[in-house]
């Protein structure tokens, strides 16, 4: 359990200005609150890495992108098609970012990047994929199937995330061992 949680951690982390709009959006707050809280974790999470010396990184970038026009327009129209035609822009956004080869490399220690490195760039391409039709579904749920887009956009996007990231958490996971990569290192745990 610790192995996944390394893992998953610098993603979450890096995209957490969302999460946090997305969760409380979800949790009905008002829409203004929720998108300055977004705007305050996002540029708390890039702050806190340059105050580190870390290079920001592309998903951290748009989290905070993402989150500060969405607050301008949010808080110019406050009109929720506008809101449920967001989440299209945002993951449309995040897929084409995503389709950058090696996006994926910064999120594993140095050995499992050098040994997996074709199977962490396919695996980037699904993700961008899954972004893109995550975005196209939203499109079109908020635009032809408006009373189903609450449910929709509270269990789709989250389900099929996970969904793809334990099916690429096991893969990576078998082929480290496959390949002879001690498991502390895969983890980060014991990666120089």
């Amino acid at each position: 359990m610790r192995t996944l949680l390394n893992a998953v951690r610098p993603v979450l982390f890096d995209s957490l200005g969302v999460i946090v709009f997305a969760v409380l959006f979800a949790m009905q707050v008002d829409t203004l609150v929720a998108t300055a809280a977004g705007v305050a974790v996002a540029v708390a999470v890039v702050l806190g890495a340059k105050l580190r010396g870390e290079p920001i990184a592309a998903l951290q970038w748009i989290s905070l992108i993402s989150v500060l026009v969405s607050a301008a327009a949010t808080m110019l129209t406050n009109d929720p098609r506008y809101v449920m035609g967001k989440p299209s822009v945002l993951y449309a956004l995040v897929g084409v970012v995503m389709l950058r080869g090696g996006w994926m490399h910064r999120y594993v220690p140095p050995i499992a990047r050098e040994r997996m490195g074709d199977l962490l760039t396919r695996y980037g391409y699904l993700w961008a994929a899954l972004m893109l039709v995550t975005a196209a579904l939203n499109l079109l749920v908020a635009v032809a199937f408006t009373a189903w887009w609450p449910l929709f956009i509270g269990v789709f996007p989250l389900v099929s995330k996970l969904v793809l990231f334990a099916i690429q958490f096991a893969q990576m996971k078998l082929t480290a061992r496959r390949m002879g990569i001690a498991q502390a290192q895969v983890g980060g745990e014991g990666a120089a």
